[in-house]
């Protein structure tokens, strides 16, 4: 027994003497990859601003604290994305989509319009003498009349006298046959007739209440005189149309108005006749906008020999968007974005297989149907969460992702652009540095003619120099800002103010210059105390920093974020 007991503890001593040789050893370096492993994928991170998330230690761009480590993600997923349960998915009912490169025919955008006469069938009749009506045969508008009917009894002193001169006439025109020949014409230039004449020669008799019958055709569409009324030589009796055709009128406004070209095809509809489409083309594009409702006139013009259209009667229309091969445009449901201010975002799920999502801000273009043009920040094929956005956002607030509330990051693609655009965003670029510099010196009157200068060099700038439609998108979307801003500077003395809107405007340049770039090498400075400690950046031709946002009370608050060459 006791020689057993001997062997048991030789046996315990020689494990527990391996493990300190070898096992110790094998935890350490297992333990040291780790470490190194964790060093390498490790994210930094502010504790007041969780959205910023950076390789490397360092300064927080927005407020200059310390970056501290971020907690790594136990699942493998990137700085910005996260991840939901299923009860949370099943609880948001989030919904997704992958976008294409076309816009369905069913989403075409639609506009609402009104039918109207056709103008160029519109006619008038006119009373060829003057006189009083004694006696008027249509009594309102939509009646339909015919060439030769009865339409009004006139009074005419000037017929009485005229017919005094026929009768004359009649009885010399063996001896006076150009005297006769002239009385009968004067009367042709009253639209009377020869049987009328004759009937007056015949009688050999005045009449005093003379009939005025229809020269023209059509449906009355404005009865301008009333029984009783005097009328003058050649005044408008009636308006009338030929109703066989007429127009639908249709109200545009400003960004849909690149949607529309002259010949294209249109879908109307009407509630009148639910379950009927009728097509026709875009007849005219008005040249001029209305300045009131910012919108230009549209026309279309439908054939009506049925009757079927009345004027005043509300129609729609449908745009038909075609798909095109190379150039289409990428659009993405309205359902799935989400705006704050000026900006507008989407969330993505990043694989198809598990509920990982991340934000993306984009730009957009016109709204088409129930759909967005996308002009940047979304790609064909991404999946977009269309129905729950909401509650994907919550969920990216409070793990600390960015969301809509809690977001920095501007997006910004570059396009290969011509010298000559260069050349004038470069002119753009120079005025602005002379704004920068009046805000610097605090000097408002100078930082006033600085905006006004800039506002003129960006009304210069030819859009028409940009191919690329992206690129043409993004230009509109930025210069409507720099613009806005640049005139509220211009427009304002109170330094606080011209401050305030540089920030904006800079930003702006900032994404311009980023995208199309410049003829120099320019600075994209940065103070974290500007627009009360939210930060602001601005852009600089030399390398040293000098605040524009505060002037001589923090002229150096601040550092050079980026040296951006773009020439």
């Amino acid at each position: 027994m006791k020689k057993y007991l001997i062997y048991t503890g030789i046996l315990v001593t020689g494990l527990l003497l391996g493990w300190l040789l070898f096992g110790g050893s094998s935890n350490e370096n297992a333990l040291h990859d780790h470490k190194e492993m964790s060093a390498a994928n490790q994210m930094w991170t502010c504790s007041m601003h969780p959205q910023i998330m950076q390789p490397e230690a360092g300064d927080c761009p927005i407020c200059g604290m310390d970056l501290i480590p971020a907690e790594s993600s136990s699942e493998g997923l990137a700085a910005d994305q996260f991840k939901l349960t299923k009860n949370a998915m099943a609880l948001a009912d989030v919904q997704t989509t992958i976008i294409g490169s076309t816009v369905e025919e069913e989403n075409g955008l639609t506009i609402s319009g009104k039918i109207v006469e056709n103008e160029e069938t519109n006619l008038v009749q006119a009373s060829y003498f003057q006189g009083r009506i004694e006696r008027l045969y249509i009594n309102s508008t939509g009646e339909t009349i015919k060439k030769g009917q009865l339409l009004a009894t006139i009074y005419s002193p000037e017929l009485i006298k005229a017919q005094q001169e026929l009768l004359t006439a009649a009885s010399l025109k063996e001896s006076q046959p150009a005297l006769y020949k002239a009385v009968r014409n004067k009367l042709k230039l009253w639209k009377l007739s020869d049987k009328q004449i004759a009937q007056i020669e015949s009688a050999k008799k005045v009449r005093e209440n003379f009939p005025i019958y229809a020269t023209i055709s059509g449906i009355v569409i404005h009865k301008m005189v009333a029984q009783g009324d005097y009328v003058k030589q050649g005044e408008a009796l009636l308006k009338v149309s030929n109703l066989n055709t007429v127009w639908a009128n249709f109200d545009i406004y400003e960004n849909q108005i690149q949607s529309f070209r002259k010949g294209q095809e249109i879908i109307i509809t009407t509630n009148a006749y639910p379950n009927v489409v009728f097509t026709s083309k875009v007849a005219f594009i008005d040249p001029v906008l209305n300045p009131s409702t910012r919108t230009i006139k549209v026309r279309v013009v439908l054939a009506n020999k049925e009757g079927k259209f009345k004027t005043g009667m509300f129609v729609k229309g449908k745009l038909a968007v075609q798909a095109m091969e190379k150039d289409s445009p990428l659009t993405v449901p309205a359902s799935a974005v989400l705006w704050t201010g000026k900006r507008s975002i989407v969330y993505i799920k990043v694989k198809p297989d598990a509920p990982i999502f991340e934000m993306k801000e984009v730009i957009l273009g016109n709204r088409v149907g129930d759909n967005y043009i996308v002009a940047n920040g979304l790609k064909p094929g991404e999946e977009v969460v269309t129905h729950g956005t909401f509650t994907i956002d919550a969920s990216a607030q409070l793990a600390g992702k960015k969301s809509m509330m809690n977001h920095s990051k501007t997006i910004n693609e570059t396009f290969e652009v011509s010298n000559k655009f260069k050349s004038q965003l470069q002119s753009v670029y120079d005025d602005y540095i002379t704004l920068k510099d009046a805000l610097i010196q605090s000097d408002a009157k100078t930082a006033k003619l600085g905006a006004e200068k800039l506002d003129k060099s960006l009304a210069n700038v030819d859009m028409k120099l940009l191919d690329n439609p992206k690129a043409h998108q993004q230009w509109m979307l930025l210069a409507k800002t720099l613009r806005s801003k640049s005139e509220i500077i211009g427009q304002s003395e109170e330094i606080k103010i011209q401050r305030k809107e540089f920030k904006p405007l800079s930003n702006h340049l900032i994404m311009a210059v980023e995208a199309f770039g410049i003829t120099e090498t320019t600075y994209k400075q940065y103070c974290p105390m500007a627009d009360s400690d939210k930060g602001g950046f601005w852009l600089s031709k030399e390398n040293k920093v000098l605040n524009p946002y505060f002037g001589d009370m923090m002229l150096k608050c601040g550092a050079v974020k980026e040296t951006i060459n773009t020439k």
